[in-house]
């Protein structure tokens, strides 16, 4: 199993462990409420979807991943979703070890 499709368990374990926030308008509500510790936006979303994600991220100081497309994380999490934010720092340590990184843009 590659480290891609391990990072994509996690979003399902994530999901199942109520540590996921999916859907655009919920995951700024938590990034808001500086509940997200990780957004990861699919690579193929609208580039107005993204940049407002990221100003959302930035603004936040919230790390921002764009790694995957919405049908990856729509399979690994069982909905059509093309954003999530991770909420436990478990999971996104996890995640970024798999991604082979701890720094975030």
């Amino acid at each position: 199993m590659t480290p891609q499709q391990k990072q994509l368990n996690l979003f399902g374990l994530a999901t199942r462990a109520g540590k996921l926030v999916t859907g655009e308008e919920l995951t700024i509500k938590a990034v808001q409420r500086k509940e997200a510790k990780l957004v990861v936006v699919a690579a193929d979303c609208s580039e107005s979807t993204k940049q407002n994600i990221q100003n959302k991220c930035q603004y936040y100081n919230v790390p921002i991943d764009f790694a995957f497309s919405k049908e990856e994380i729509s399979q690994a999490i069982g909905k059509s979703r093309s954003i999530c934010a991770f909420t436990d720092k478990g999971f996104v340590d996890s995640y970024l070890k798999l991604k082979g990184t701890n720094d975030m843009k």
